[in-house]
């Protein structure tokens, strides 16, 4: 049995709230960076988070850059093929999307509607609590 790392999509609103914020999506943001999860993102939600930081938290140009540069050091990116249309904002769909194509067995996300899921294509959906509480992210896989 090989011990290998969760992969988990961290949902644009966590990875703000861990860079800008702190608190629980912090601690989970730097599991990424200690390997104790793998992280995975998509071009799309790299973007929408670097705009968000951009426009909504005034971080200027050359930090949002070096967000960005340190999410794909840390991340896996995947690049989604196939577009699904299950819950209301497209944005969320990208996140699902981005899941599905990193083979993830989580989402973190502070959605209400990706937590009204709570679990979709056998990739669970939880919220930082939830995934930090239970740790299921020190579950064993099986290579």
């Amino acid at each position: 049995m090989v011990k290998k790392a969760v992969k988990v999509v961290l949902d644009t609103n966590i990875l703000i709230s861990g860079v800008v914020f702190g608190g629980k999506p912090r601690e989970i943001l730097e599991m990424t960076k200690t390997r104790d999860i793998q992280g995975v993102i998509s071009p799309v939600l790299l973007a929408e988070l670097g705009e968000v930081l951009s426009k909504k938290f005034n971080y200027p140009k050359l930090r949002v850059l070096q967000v960005e540069n340190k999410i794909r050091k840390i991340f896996r990116i995947v690049h989604p093929i196939n577009q699904i249309s299950i819950v209301r904002d497209a944005d969320d769909n990208r996140v699902l999307e981005a899941a599905i194509e990193g083979k993830c067995q989580f989402v973190v996300t502070g959605d209400e509607d990706l937590l009204e899921l709570k679990n979709y294509k056998g990739i669970k959906i939880l919220s930082p609590t939830e995934f930090l509480r239970e740790e299921v992210w020190k579950t064993e896989v099986l290579t």
